[in-house]
């Protein structure tokens, strides 16, 4: 049972590193409008990761224009993300970050972690 299990799951995107809450990522995703095929980068956040095996999920948040916050979702083992790019690492003390959903401007800047 374990075998066939094995050979319907997807497969580990080799793109994707190793990923924490509080990193600011830009994630590449293949968009397809029509018949061209386009990739588009979505810039913020990590505010929380779902460990569920193959139904594994990143959750990133950014503020859009006129300060409108935008949080998006992706599996990590799609083959429609083309790359993920860590970008800065911030110190955070907690693993889900929900409390940057009500921070704006200074408030909701996270201190860089050297190492």
């Amino acid at each position: 049972m374990e075998d066939l299990l094995k050979a319907v799951e997807a497969p580990v995107n080799p793109n994707i590193p190793e990923l924490r809450p509080g990193d600011t990522v830009s994630v590449h995703v293949k968009i397809k409008e029509g018949a061209r095929e386009r990739i588009q980068e979505f810039k913020g956040i990590v505010l929380f990761i779902h460990n569920n095996g193959a139904n594994s999920t990143f959750t990133v948040r950014r503020i859009a224009s006129n300060g409108i916050g935008v949080e998006r979702t992706f599996l990590t083992r799609s083959p429609r993300l083309d790359k993920v790019v860590v970008e800065r690492h911030n110190v955070v003390r907690r693993s889900r970050l929900y409390f940057m959903r009500t921070r704006t401007g200074k408030s909701a800047r996270l201190k860089q972690k050297f190492s």
